[in-house]
């Protein structure tokens, strides 16, 4: 249904038509050269921010802050081909965090090119504090950004078969913005805290999807986001608090969740593909009890000794990186083209044009942060915090869980996510060990590995790296499709 044909510059001017707008109340200061993980993470994508993260302190050109409050805009991407104008529902809104000093959220929504009946999956992306549109022009949304900042139809994007919501997500990531740093999370209960008081108001203004089935999905960093905020809605479902989201399962694809036993896998992942030697390995593992004494010590103390950790943990990586050179940490098959492995630097171009600001309901005095440091820097004693224990809960309540991963990524590679999943202490830990390893097969061709035990999945993803549906797009909305109809391992004839 989808086509392929770019957009114009001056198509890209006029992308954004026929608006209307509706409410519904409802340690470090600065990083070390090259030693941060975040630093590496923003070189790599080619994004340099000038502000930190959004902070405005004159809003008289925005909306006045009413707690609990959605400014939702609609907006039409106008194209020569491609499903009807009318027929597509897009949105972006800013939603006034009810327990904040002054913080809103920004989001788009993509209503489902197929179904309007079709699931609710809200999308997570990681860093932490890097802005979903990250993700919704590279990866899953309807629209891919070419480098003359004109859009082409995805045909694999996500809401081909989901309702879907790109969330900016801490506040101070992306568009979402506050006048007080106060509001700048350092956990996941805020966190989660507000992504729940954000899910609440958005059914409220669209009660139409309330019905629909609910999917919690993204990567990296949301490997911590994800087990928080679905633990949060099973909760107060059973608690019959606010309105019902119909949670049936969460998805996170090559996250970062029990840190710990990811850190220290790091060097039998590079022995096994051939980036280090056996001597090499075993020099980096000397770091490994460091890690894990100073692990366990966050875990039961919390604060400052979990930076402590961190940097203990983060000794094993960055001896790794000392060896490997150039590598591409989030594709080991390339290499980095300087100081630089991507360049995602045009949504930031995009996004900072005024007319399409404003098309977006963005006030002037706003400018896209990709990946903010603010935002990192805050998260710092979270990092190390193991986010795997509310998961079993989730499953004794029969919540669906896939974990996926791109079997080229390093950095949150394939191996520390299954070793931490087998270690998971639930009424299926000895069925998901015992369980088969099958094909995942896609159009006839062998896509990736599965494994599978009750509402538990692993899948391991052939020819991608850390950005699953950025490389394997296909094969990323076939998962979706499948694991969202239950047919995962057994899919239909036709797929």
């Amino acid at each position: 249904m989808a086509c392929s044909l770019p957009f114009s510059k001056l198509s890209l001017l006029l992308l954004f038509a026929s608006l209307s707008f509706s409410y519904a109340t409802s340690r470090h200061p600065a990083f070390p050269p090259q030693s941060s993980k975040a630093e590496r993470l923003i070189r790599s994508f080619n994004l340099f921010p000038k502000e930190p993260f959004n902070t405005i302190q004159e809003l008289h050109h925005l909306h006045t802050f009413v707690p609990g409050q959605i400014v939702e805009t609609n907006f039409s991407f106008l194209g020569a081909s491609g499903p009807p104008v009318e027929d597509l529902g897009h949105h972006a809104g800013y939603y006034s965090l009810p327990h904040s000093k002054a913080a809103r959220m920004f989001y788009f929504f993509f209503e489902s090119r197929k179904n309007k009946n079709d699931p609710v999956v809200i999308w997570l992306t990681g860093g932490p504090g890097c802005g979903s549109e990250l993700a919704l022009f590279y990866e899953n949304g309807p629209f891919h950004i070419i480098n003359n900042l004109s859009l082409t139809w995805n045909d694999y994007g996500w809401d081909q078969a989901s309702n879907i919501i790109f969330v900016d997500q801490p506040t101070g990531t992306g568009f979402s913005y506050s006048s007080d740093k106060s509001d700048i999370r350092p956990d996941e209960t805020g966190v989660s805290n507000d992504l729940y008081d954000f899910l609440q108001a958005f059914f409220k203004a669209h009660p139409e999807f309330v019905k629909n089935d609910f999917y919690i999905t993204g990567e990296s960093y949301a490997g911590h986001y994800i087990p928080a905020i679905a633990s949060l809605i099973n909760q107060n479902n059973k608690k019959k608090q606010g309105i019902h989201i119909n949670l049936k399962g969460f998805a996170i694809g090559n996250g970062l969740t029990n840190s710990p036993i990811q850190y220290e896998v790091y060097p039998e992942f590079a022995l096994q593909n051939g980036l280090i030697t056996k001597k090499e390995a075993d020099d980096i593992s000397k770091l490994i009890p460091d890690c894990d004494k100073t692990a366990k010590a966050c875990e039961s103390r919390g604060g400052k000794v979990c930076e402590d950790a961190l940097d203990a943990c983060e000794a094993i990586f960055d001896k790794l990186l000392s060896i490997v050179g150039d590598l591409n940490y989030y594709d080991i098959r390339k290499k980095c083209l300087g100081p630089l492995c991507y360049d995602y630097s045009n949504v930031e171009k995009l996004l900072n044009e005024e007319k399409v600001k404003s098309a977006l309901g963005v006030g002037k005095g706003l400018k896209y942060v990709s990946c903010s440091r603010t935002v990192y820097d805050a998260m710092l004693q979270d990092t190390m915090k193991n986010l795997e224990v509310g998961i079993p809960g989730l499953l004794e309540d029969g919540i669906r869980f896939l974990a996926y991963a791109g079997e080229k990524d390093l950095i949150c590679n394939w191996l520390g996510n299954l070793r931490w999943i087998n270690a998971m202490n639930w009424s299926g830990q000895k069925g998901f060990e015992a369980s088969p390893t099958v094909k995942f097969v896609v159009d006839g061709a062998e896509s990736g590995t599965l494994n599978s035990h009750g509402p538990l999945s692993f899948l391991k993803v052939h020819d991608a790296g850390h950005m699953v549906p950025m490389d394997q797009p296909k094969v990323a909305l076939e998962m979706l499709k499948r694991w969202m109809g239950g047919k995962l391992m057994n899919p239909t004839p036709d797929n």
